[in-house]
């Protein structure tokens, strides 16, 4: 009989994902759900996707569903060329790398990168697709203390300068879970630490293009580009299920990634980097990102105006510019998990901040609610539901 004694040792450093598993009671008949970082379904551009596959078969025809390179379809590239240009990431084609989902690179990073031991730096929370990423790979997570504008550059550098890092993981730009973004000036000073101590930063940029307001900031990587791995991906602005994503990196991490690529899937779908190549070559993009916006917007208002009115004053929250997720924080020694099951009972949904500390222990007292997925009726509902619960249970 088999069991788990057949099992690597790098197992143990897997688990499954908090989210994924909280997404699961999602079918339980009249469950809102504020717990996911799902696209709205309102927000794929159904009949573009229909007109674009066609477009795609007519203009590669066998092509489009046959093997392809590992570095990616060479329309895309290009097309993605463009597009960083005007983020100010200024790369040739051949420096640009599609991957399968941005969750493929950061499995790749962990895979090239991350021996039992290595150090690697957080942001305090941090996305939890990375922790899973990275785990099985046996890194020690360092993290590093954050406030309403992001990491705090001089905590970064106390860790930089006591510490041989692998590298730093952040998103800058409307994090998950947070939903914060980092000032321009901490933009510039983490550049200028990565330079004098000579540290990779892996960049992950998956909701930036999702801005409700103010003024778009550069990523990291236009100030300190050959020392940063710029991640970003489609799975928010056209469709998650086609996990298409897309890296710049320096050449000797992009070799090896491409190594690492080769070895689990070969390549990401042919036909979907195509239909990804045609939806940024015939300017879709541009035209779709604000019908995106104004569905997003006013479900986050309503959350934030229901927030105001409903919940207890001893919760505090940011109000994000953009991006889907809006982080709360109750009082030191409060349990947002017993609350979530509370809160499950009457049918409404959301994550406990706990899960998106690399250190277990950490975040009790937090939440992340998302925004995108149902309308603003619902969410004053739920919000209502919610304010109930934890009055009850903060009392």
């Amino acid at each position: 009989m088999i069991d788990e004694s057949i099992l690597a040792a790098r197992c143990q450093g897997m688990g499954h994902s908090a989210i994924r598993e909280i997404l699961k009671i999602l079918s339980q008949p009249g469950m809102i759900s504020l717990a996911g970082g799902m696209p709205a379904p309102e927000a794929f551009p159904l009949e573009l996707i229909g007109e674009l596959s066609a477009m795609v078969l007519e203009k590669y025809g066998s092509g489009a569903l046959q093997y392809s390179t590992t570095e990616g379809f060479a329309p895309l590239r290009e097309q993605l060329a463009i597009y960083l240009e005007g983020l100010s990431v200024t790369v040739p084609p051949e420096q640009v790398l599609i991957t399968s989902g941005s969750q493929g690179l950061l499995d790749g990073i962990g895979k090239i990168l991350i021996s039992p031991g290595d150090k690697v730096v957080v942001e305090s929370p941090t996305y939890l697709g990375a922790i899973q990423a990275f785990a099985p790979y046996g890194p020690e997570y360092l993290e590093v203390e954050t406030d309403s504008a992001g990491i705090i550059p001089e905590a970064l550098e106390a860790i930089l300068a006591d510490n041989r890092v692998k590298f730093i993981y952040l998103v800058p730009t409307f994090q998950n879970p947070t939903g914060r973004t980092l000032t321009l000036q901490r933009r510039h000073q983490v550049a200028e630490l990565l330079k004098k101590y000579n540290t990779l930063l892996v960049e992950d940029d998956p909701y930036s293009a999702l801005r409700f307001s103010g003024e778009p900031l550069p990523p990291i990587c236009s100030l300190a580009p050959e020392l940063v791995v710029y991640a970003g991906t489609f799975s928010k602005v056209l469709a998650p299920g086609l996990r298409v994503g897309f890296c710049t990196a320096p050449e000797v991490i992009q070799k090896w990634l491409v190594m690492a690529k080769q070895g689990v899937d070969l390549h990401t779908s042919t036909f979907n980097q195509a239909l990804a190549a045609e939806y940024l070559a015939g300017g879709h993009l541009q035209a779709q990102l604000p019908k995106i916006i104004a569905l997003y917007r006013p479900r986050q208002q309503a959350m934030l105006a229901a927030m105001r009115k409903r919940f207890p004053d001893c919760l505090h929250w940011a109000e994000p510019a953009g991006g889907m997720f809006i982080w709360v924080e109750g009082p030191p020694g409060s349990d947002m998990e017993a609350v979530y099951h509370q809160a499950v009972k009457e049918n409404v949904a959301f994550v406990p901040g706990q899960f998106f500390y690399a250190r277990p222990g950490g975040g009790r007292h937090t939440l992340r609610l998302n925004f995108t997925v149902v309308d603003e009726p619902t969410i004053e509902r739920a919000i209502g539901l919610l304010g109930d619960i934890l009055a009850r249970e903060l009392a």
